[in-house]
């Protein structure tokens, strides 16, 4: 990085989709590129765009002649037959002689480190870094820097900063997405593309309608979200100890990253040559009348709500230079006979070739994440193996106290109780159940971890950990991962395709669960969307169809997705549909999987009992022919959601 405010040093990052568009924006006032190759990259949705091997190795020749950098992207999940294709790339990359290497997998972070490549290692957004501990966790992994999660106030980047001296990097320019990084499954579950291996659909952009209270509201596309703009806090970020400034668009044209990058130099150089005097605004209007989307600050200041929402050309694909936009309003698809069919084949195979090591072997276990007191006490009265509490409580329904721990604990029988974490956890959270779990110790089995940072700070306090679908893990190295930080056992990611759920079972030695019924969150996120409905007029009158009218729903033509709020105010985007693995319960158990999830959380208690039944009954059970018709879907049907896709 060349410069330098203070002792700090300021890196201007700038984008590029082709190498084409790299030879002009390498000779602007950049410090530094990056870009994807191949493969392995979140930007695979075009055709060409990316580099090949040769641009590569050309493009840091071209960069380091000119005392620049180059970052390549390689932050996509691998999926099991990808690893060895991994590994070469690897020894390439560092052949190339690339200044680091973006990552999102742990898998990627394994094979540098067991390969003892000379390869820096930068932490993706989508690892979605969110706390001092996963940071602290992250720097004994050998990752030097951070991009931190999109929803990051300056504030707590400052902190963070502070008391690691990590570098971070933030983006300050261009399209963000409205759910937390790798955490949104939607468009694995309708399309089978999924958003954290580069293929998503943007279900995001699609044009909703939100219905609460028997009232529909004119909230036209309330998930699309302006483009992050930071061109007018140019102070505040590098005061908060932003070391580089990220702007986003590898699938933008040569002349609007130009436009950006000399933009941003010129205010950084500006601000550097006379911080008194620096004139924020200048150039502002240039910048806003070649804007794509609307600007906004999105989280840097604090949650922005509502004005965070796009309305200027949304639905028209005019952001894209393909002139399309990527998808449009899409059934989630239906359970069907043949389908289950396929799948039990599929498994067949993996049953035939899987081989775990005897530590591993362990009966089928069921496992029910709860929402209430209610429901626990039902769970464990029907004699379920595992219970998690959840971290995440959708409301009307209240946090389990110590009380509701210790009273569930006294009455649990066989089961096992599980504290469930918070998917995001702040500072506050990381404080609040470090004091819950270390004052005095709780009678639970174990917890269920979330994210990186909370193993980090609890695998010392003597619970068992079992690690949520959070984590995303989508191959055995992964899971290996995940196993050498203590945990028990891995949920797998709920974006696994059926070829990539088989390959996945085939390789990894640590036991593993699957959600295999309800509606789990497809989207999780900071944005509030029940801020429509308490300050925009109703335009109609619409009883929700399948879920209470208290809770918020977003509409289409093709369906309603609930949307709950938790106690934090984030709300948790669900699908339409249930998942029902039901009918192919056993061949997931011959093929590898041990533990088998129900979400319950936003079933009635009769409802989870009659599910819970089906699936006891299910897993006892020696012959294969086993229906969805043992139960009634209580929403508006049966899915298979990621497994309908090879």
């Amino acid at each position: 990085m060349s410069r330098w405010f203070g002792e700090k040093e300021i890196e201007l990052l700038a984008p590029v989709g082709t190498f084409e568009i790299f030879k002009e924006v390498i000779q602007a006032p950049c410090d530094a590129v990056y870009f994807g190759g191949p493969v392995f990259n979140m930007r695979l949705m075009r055709k060409g765009y990316n580099f090949s091997l040769e641009e590569i190795t050309e493009a840091v020749r071209i960069a380091h002649e000119l005392g620049k950098k180059v970052y390549v992207t390689v932050n996509n999940l691998l999926s099991e037959t990808e690893v060895e294709g991994a590994k070469e790339y690897l020894r390439f990359l560092e052949q190339a002689g690339v200044d680091a290497l973006i990552v999102q997998d742990f898998a990627v972070l394994s094979l540098v480190r067991e390969m003892g490549l000379k390869l820096p290692l930068h932490a993706s957004v989508m690892m979605n870094v969110q706390n001092l501990e996963m940071v602290k966790a992250l720097q004994e992994f050998g990752v030097e820097r951070c991009v931190t999660s999109r929803e990051m106030d300056l504030q707590t980047a400052r902190y963070i900063q502070n008391q690691t001296g990590m570098e971070l990097e933030y983006f300050v320019h261009g399209d963000m997405c409205v759910a937390h990084g790798a955490s949104c499954s939607y468009s694995s579950m309708v399309f089978g593309m999924s958003g954290s291996r580069g293929k998503c659909m943007k279900p995001c952009r699609w044009d909703y309608r939100v219905k609460k209270d028997g009232y529909v509201f004119p909230a036209e596309f309330p998930l699309a979200v302006k483009d992050m703009y930071m061109y007018e806090n140019i102070p505040e970020l590098i005061e908060s100890g932003i070391c580089s400034f990220k702007i986003e668009g590898r699938m933008r044209d040569a002349s609007f990253v130009l436009m950006l990058v000399n933009s941003y130099a010129d205010a950084i150089d500006r601000y550097i040559a006379d911080p008194v005097g620096f004139d924020r605004s200048k150039d502002a209007k240039h910048l806003y009348e070649n804007r794509k989307r609307d600007f906004s600050t999105a989280y840097a200041f604090g949650k922005p709500g509502l004005s965070n929402i796009n309305r200027r050309y949304e639905g028209t694909g005019k952001f894209y230079s393909t002139g399309r936009v990527f998808s449009t309003p899409t059934s989630e698809r239906e359970l069907t006979d043949q389908r289950i069919d396929e799948i039990r084949g599929q498994l067949v195979s993996v049953k035939e070739t899987v081989k775990k090591a005897p530590s591993t072997a362990m009966a089928a276990r069921l496992t029910v994440k709860v929402n209430n007191m209610d429901q626990a006490r039902a769970a464990i009265e029907e004699g379920i193996d595992d219970l998690y509490l959840s971290g995440d409580i959708f409301l009307p329904d209240l946090p389990f106290t110590r009380e509701d721990i210790d009273s569930l604990c006294t009455i649990k029988g066989h089961t096992k109780v599980y504290l469930g974490l918070p998917r995001m956890m702040t500072e506050l959270h990381m404080e609040q159940y470090r004091q819950l779990l270390s004052w005095k110790k709780l009678a639970i089995d174990g917890l269920l971890v979330t994210n990186l940072g909370a193993i980090h700070a609890f695998k010392d306090l003597g619970y068992p950990m079992i690690g949520d679908t959070s984590l995303n893990v989508y191959n055995h190295l992964a899971a290996k991962f995940y196993g050498n930080q203590g945990l028990q056992r891995v949920t797998l990611s709920a974006e696994l395709t059926a070829g990539h759920l088989g390959e996945a079972l085939t390789y990894s030695e640590l036991p593993l669960e699957m959600i295999v019924h309800g509606s789990p969150t497809v989207m999780y996120m900071d944005h509030d969307l029940y801020e429509n409905t308490e300050i925009l007029e109703p335009i109609g009158e619409e009883d929700n169809h399948y879920v209470d009218n208290s809770v918020l729903v977003l509409m289409t033509d093709k369906g309603e997705n609930p949307v709950y709020r938790d106690r934090q105010g984030r709300n948790h985007l669900l699908l339409s549909k249930e998942l029902c693995y039901l009918p192919i319960l056993r061949a997931l158990g011959e093929a590898g999987v041990t533990c088998f999830r129900i979400e319950g959380a936003t079933y009635k208690v009769n409802e989870l009992r009659t599910i819970i039944r089906a699936y006891q009954q299910a897993l006892k059970q020696e012959e294969e022919d086993l229906s969805a018709n043992n139960l009634q879907p209580v929403y508006a049907g049966y899915t298979l959601g990621s497994l309908q896709f090879n």
